[in-house]
């Protein structure tokens, strides 16, 4: 039977088709697909820099940025300022009640078109002042006078900063050390805090029962806690006896109108939370009904703190004055004592300043453009002259295309395109 027809027919049909050739697997490939893009034939402009196009544009580039340079040089020479130093105001300042002191004039710097008026900057300081830092709770510090002429009317617009020196707000682990829900008013449960940025203060053991810190973090704990009054010019025009006259400056507005929206009154019972470790000298027994937790929306002082600075010398805006101008005069500022800087060998200085449309003082970028702008016109200047006295012959510009192969010496530039592979000995 295995011979018949039909057996043989069916064996060669199967024999035919386990005979047929395999295509080969295709191998992979690590070359870029042939596109435009991935293979760079993209159409780019290539310029030829030649003395006729490189020389105008120093010589633009100059004329351009050095008058602009002048502008802001000028705008910020028109900016009035007083910057005072009362780091050391406890420990060197007079007594109070004996007399004031002239400060060093280290500690002094001023910015006004009257320079040859003397600021004759005095400080003292009162020892030991019962100070009421919130409802009920009184501390004692050190009050610190500092006194100080104006040569010339002031703004409006007149802020007063505080600035700091060698504090760090941009460590990393600082700047990051808060929990914006629990700023925004959300309850943040103790675990919730602890396994938050907040770390390391978080919170902490309050009467058996592990309570979040609000606000927790390393921003909000080492907030800038001295007082400064606004200043009184103590020889009003006009004045009878020992009369003064209060500029006054407000807290309010000091803060962005975006940090505003970041936060929010707290959901918290006051049961439920405890204040951050530095904060205790005003809530020394914790939040309570008489004294509650702050509210943190309506805070600007501490929505100007948690914008962290980006150097170690930072200004922030304490209060302003926006409608009146600050005569000239005496004036005198108090501040009550309680940040404390040299432990970490910082200063704290008080400044009292205006602003122009380019902003506060601040002459270095008026000083870049014009360096610029100089050194430009120089250069123009001098690649001139040089240009004319001795010119240097172009190069043939075709040889800088990187698509040339190399080809044999012939009088005038090769036009052969690269093929991709190496031209051996013979095949050229």
């Amino acid at each position: 039977m295995s011979d018949s027809p039909h057996g043989v027919g069916h064996t060669d049909s199967m024999d035919s088709h386990d005979s047929t050739p395999k295509q080969p697997d295709k191998k992979k490939s690590r070359r870029p697909a042939n596109t435009a893009f991935r293979q760079q034939r993209l159409k780019a402009w290539q310029p030829i820099l030649t003395p006729k196009t490189v020389l105008p544009l120093f010589f633009t580039i100059g004329i351009i940025f050095a008058p602009i340079g002048g502008l802001l040089l000028y705008a910020s020479a028109q900016v009035q300022e007083i910057s005072i130093d009362y780091t050391r105001c406890r420990s060197d300042a007079p007594n109070f009640a004996d007399t004031f002191g002239s400060m060093p004039s280290n500690t002094v710097s001023t910015a006004f078109k009257s320079s040859n008026k003397s600021i004759e900057a005095q400080w003292a300081v009162e020892r030991d002042v019962d100070v009421t830092v919130s409802p009920g709770v009184n501390v004692t510090t050190d009050r610190c006078y500092l006194r100080f002429n104006i040569p010339e009317d002031m703004g409006p617009p007149v802020l007063f900063f505080y600035y700091l020196t060698n504090f760090y707000q941009n460590h990393r682990r600082y700047v990051d050390s808060f929990d914006q829900q629990q700023l925004q008013g959300d309850i943040r449960s103790y675990g919730d805090i602890k396994s938050s940025k907040c770390t390391p203060l978080y919170g902490d053991d309050n009467d058996g029962e592990m309570k979040p810190y609000y606000p927790c973090g390393l921003i909000a704990n080492s907030m800038f806690n001295d007082t400064f009054t606004s200043p009184v010019l103590l020889n009003p025009p006009n004045a009878k006896g020992n009369e003064t006259r209060a500029y006054n400056m407000s807290t309010t507005g000091i803060a962005w109108d975006s940090d505003k929206d970041l936060y929010g009154p707290t959901k918290y019972n006051i049961s439920q939370i405890i204040p951050p470790p530095n904060w205790q000298k005003r809530y020394p027994n914790n939040y309570t009904d008489s004294n509650p937790p702050p509210n943190l929306k309506n805070w600007e002082a501490f929505q100007v703190w948690m914008r962290t600075a980006g150097l170690p010398a930072f200004s922030k805006l304490y209060q302003r004055n926006d409608k009146d101008a600050m005569g000239n005069g005496r004036y005198q500022v108090v501040v009550d004592d309680h940040f404390p800087t040299l432990e970490y060998k910082g200063t704290k200085s008080i400044i009292i300043t205006t602003r122009t449309v380019m902003g506060g003082r601040n002459p270095f970028l008026g000083i870049a453009y014009i360096a610029v702008g100089g050194v430009c016109i120089i250069l123009g200047a001098i690649f001139t002259v040089t240009h004319l006295i001795k010119p240097r012959k172009l190069g043939d510009h075709t040889y800088l295309s990187w698509n040339n192969a190399p080809a044999a010496k012939t009088s005038g530039p090769s036009t052969a395109m690269a093929s991709g592979r190496e031209i051996r000995p013979g095949e050229a």
